[in-house]
């Protein structure tokens, strides 16, 4: 008989990401997700927080959860199928629908559930194709795994590629595919740039394709009039992309995920997704404040600031004021030419992206190293995520900390 040590692994492979310089090493928040916030006893300028829209701690989204736990207590007691199904979870669906522009909406624990959950039951056969771009979220790449649906190289398009997407879904009709299913992020989280959905809509409907976009750090940032409606009212293309995937958990300011788009899908989701149906349902106090988020957004008194029109306007002053720096690395300048609130600062090879974080650190900003093998080799960044409460202040004392540390290295 073979002597086995059942978790002998556990402890080498960790060790391998340890050696390698790979493995997490979490810094701890002690006070609010705000702009200037204490990260384990410093004060810092926050330039790496999803909270886009600084909602986490708006006066009205704190209310709206305070006021939900105590009328509905802390927990649902169940999952939505059984007897866990609130009328604030209702209304948040009604509510999110009626922003987007949808006809309706199901909410699910996170986004990265949504992603797991819904994609396998889309396309269930190998007679059926997912093309997917080549730089999409670990979450929908999972969620691809899931599937019995047919993917690989014929399936997979170079980045933003349109004429890869159109081989690809060529290579699909060939094939004969019963369901040919194309997904993107709406905003590729480590690149900080937005998907041409306007193009990939006409060449799926071309082909009887159906769209799935996770537009996870789209919403509450893309969108017309800076309403922060995302990527689908962006392009004018409510009804013509049929799964919008969108979460809460980024510019919402609370967690969660959500399915928007026809009531066919709602209804199909909502007796086939598993990570829906086994999982709990959402806190009182998380569906209150997501409520209260989309509220702040909707802003139909006009008793609140326009937060995404301040976005934008940091969102703008940063990224020029970054490549006239000299961060100009083409991945840097593409970020700034989109709306999107991600700017990837590329450093070059890994140990510069996190000498760079370390060092920014100790002149008091807060940004974080992405590094391979989460990016490719030589492209390692520091990704500075933009939020609404940022000041002109802080943005020029980051930008100043950038410039001598950048020098120091010799970046610039």
């Amino acid at each position: 008989m073979i002597q086995r040590d059942p978790v002998g692994f556990l402890k080498t492979e960790y060790q391998d990401l340890v050696d390698k310089a790979l493995d997490w090493k979490h810094k701890t928040l002690e006070s609010r997700s705000d702009p200037e916030c204490v990260i384990e006893g410093k004060k810092v300028i926050m330039m790496c927080s999803n909270n886009y829209l600084n909602l986490s701690t708006h006066p009205h989204v704190v209310k709206k959860a305070l006021e939900a736990v105590e009328k509905y207590g802390a927990g649902s007691g169940s999952v939505r199928a059984l007897a866990g199904n609130m009328w604030l979870h209702e209304e948040l669906e009604r509510k999110l629908a009626e922003f987007k522009e949808q006809k309706a909406v199901m909410i699910t624990q996170s986004g990265y559930a949504a992603n797991a959950g819904v994609i396998p039951q889309l396309v269930t056969s190998t007679e059926d194709v997912i093309i997917s771009d080549e730089l999409n979220h670990g979450s929908i790449i999972d969620g691809v795994r899931l599937s019995k649906a047919q993917r690989g190289k014929d399936f997979i398009y170079k980045h933003s590629d349109m004429g890869g997407l159109e081989q690809c879904l060529q290579n699909a009709d060939k094939a004969n595919a019963r369901r040919i299913l194309v997904i993107t992020d709406g905003v590729f989280s480590m690149d900080g740039d937005v998907a041409k959905l306007d193009e990939i809509q006409k060449l799926s409907e071309q082909y009887g394709a159906m769209i799935y976009v996770d537009d996870a750090h789209g919403d509450g940032v893309l969108g017309r009039n800076k309403k922060g409606k995302g990527i689908v009212d962006h392009f004018g293309l409510q009804g013509k992309v049929q799964v919008e995937m969108n979460t809460f958990s980024k510019a919402m300011g609370t967690i969660g995920g959500a399915i928007t788009g026809s009531q066919d899908l709602v209804n199909f989701c909502r007796n086939k997704t598993r990570t829906y149906l086994l999982s709990g349902s959402h806190p009182p106090a998380v569906a209150g404040a997501s409520l209260g988020s989309i509220e702040v957004l909707e802003n139909k008194d006009g008793k609140f600031d326009n937060v995404v029109a301040k976005l934008l306007d940091n969102c703008d002053y940063f990224k020029k004021a970054i490549v006239n720096l000299g961060f100009n690395h083409a991945i840097t300048e593409a970020a700034t030419k989109s709306f999107a609130a991600i700017t990837p600062i590329i450093c070059g090879e890994n140990d510069k992206a996190k000498a760079m974080s370390n060092r920014l650190y100790e002149e008091g900003v807060f940004a974080l190293p992405i590094v391979f093998p989460m990016v490719p080799r030589g492209t390692a960044r520091i990704r500075v995520m933009m939020t609404t409460g940022l000041t002109k202040g802080h943005l020029d004392t980051s930008l100043a900390a950038f410039e001598k540390i950048g020098k120091e290295l010799e970046i610039l």
